[in-house]
C-alpha cells in the first residue's frame, strides 16, 4: 500500500496536489457563490497562449503564465465592468483568443507537443522540488490575501447592492478576487492542466453546499474535501494507470455524484 511512497515523484506529486486541492477549494467557495464559474473556466483556457509563449522564449513557465494570467485577468474586468459587453462576452473574447494565440504558435513550433500536453493535460509527476516551493508559496499568499479581505469578500458577495454604501468598494473587491483567482490557477494548472483546473475550483464548493449551508463550515469543509479527494486521485492513479490530473477530477466527480446522489434520494423520501 505503501510503495508509491517510495518514489520522490510521486512524493512531490502528491504533495503538490494536496495543496493545489486545499487552495482551488477554499478560492472555489467564493466563485461559485458568486456565479463565477465561468470566469475560472475562461481564465485557465487563456492561460495556455502563456504556458506557451512562455517555453517559447525561455522563461520560467510560472512568471510566463502567470503575467498572461494577470493581464487576462485585468483585460476581463475592465471589459465587463465598462459595460461596453456582458461579463461573459468579455470572458469569451479574451479567453478563445488567448487560447487560440497558443495553438497558433504550437502548430509553427512542433517541437513543442510535449510542453504543448503538459499544458492542456498537467504533468503532475513531472514536479520538481523548486515547482513544490513555488506552488506552497503561492497557496500560502493567496489564502492570506483572501483572509484579509474577507469582509469586504463576504459583504459584496451577499449584498452587492448595499456594500458600497458602507464604504466596500465591489469594483475594487471583484478585482482582487479575480487577480487572486489567476494565480490560483497559475499555481494548479502546473498539476492538473488548462482542461481540468477548472473542476478542481468549482466542485469542491458544490459538494461542501451539499453538505453544509452554514458559510463559515463550508469555508473549512471545502479545502478538506479538496485535498482529501486530491490525494485520493493521486494515489489510485499509480495502481489504475491513469493520467493523475484527470484521476483527480473523476474523484471529484465520484464524490459529487454519491453525496449528491445521497440528498437526492433523501429528499425524494
Amino acid at each position: 500500500m505503501l510503495e508509491p511512497f517510495a518514489y520522490e515523484f510521486f512524493r512531490n506529486g502528491m504533495i503538490a496536489s494536496i495543496i493545489v486541492g486545499a487552495v482551488c477549494g477554499y478560492v472555489g467557495v467564493y466563485v461559485v457563490l458568486r456565479r463565477m464559474s465561468y470566469i475560472g473556466h475562461g481564465l485557465a483556457h487563456a492561460l495556455f497562449g502563456g504556458a506557451v509563449l512562455s517555453t517559447i522564449v525561455g522563461v520560467n513557465f510560472f512568471i510566463g503564465a502567470g503575467v498572461w494570467a494577470l493581464v487576462s485577468a485585468v483585460l476581463i474586468h475592465l471589459i465587463s465592468h465598462r459595460r461596453l459587453v456582458g461579463a461573459d462576452a468579455a470572458i469569451g473574447v479574451v479567453t478563445t483568443s488567448s487560447f487560440a494565440l497558443g495553438v497558433a504558435v504550437v502548430s509553427t513550433y512542433r517541437k513543442f507537443t510535449l510542453d504543448f500536453e503538459a499544458a492542456l493535460f498537467g504533468n503532475l509527476l513531472g514536479i520538481t522540488p523548486v515547482d513544490l516551493w513555488v506552488i506552497a508559496a503561492t497557496a500560502a499568499a493567496v489564502a492570506f490575501a483572501m483572509i484579509v479581505i474577507r469582509h469586504q469578500l463576504l459583504f459584496s458577495t451577499f449584498d452587492p447592492e448595499v456594500a458600497p454604501v458602507y464604504g466596500i468598494s465591489t469594483g475594487r473587491t471583484e478585482l482582487i478576487f479575480v487577480l487572486l483567482l489567476a494565480v490560483t490557477i497559475v499555481a494548479s494548472t502546473r498539476i492538473l492542466g488548462v482542461t481540468l483546473v477548472s473542476a478542481a475550483v468549482v466542485i469542491p464548493p458544490v459538494i461542501g453546499r451539499y453538505l453544509t449551508q452554514r458559510f463559515q463550515t463550508l469555508l473549512v469543509i471545502t479545502p478538506i474535501i479538496g485535498a482529501a479527494c486530491a490525494a485520493t486521485g493521486m494515489y489510485l492513479s499509480y495502481f489504475i494507470d491513469i493520467s493523475s490530473g484527470a484521476m483527480i477530477v473523476l474523484t471529484f466527480a465520484l464524490v459529487f455524484f454519491l453525496v449528491g446522489g445521497r440528498r437526492w434520494l433523501r429528499g425524494s423520501r
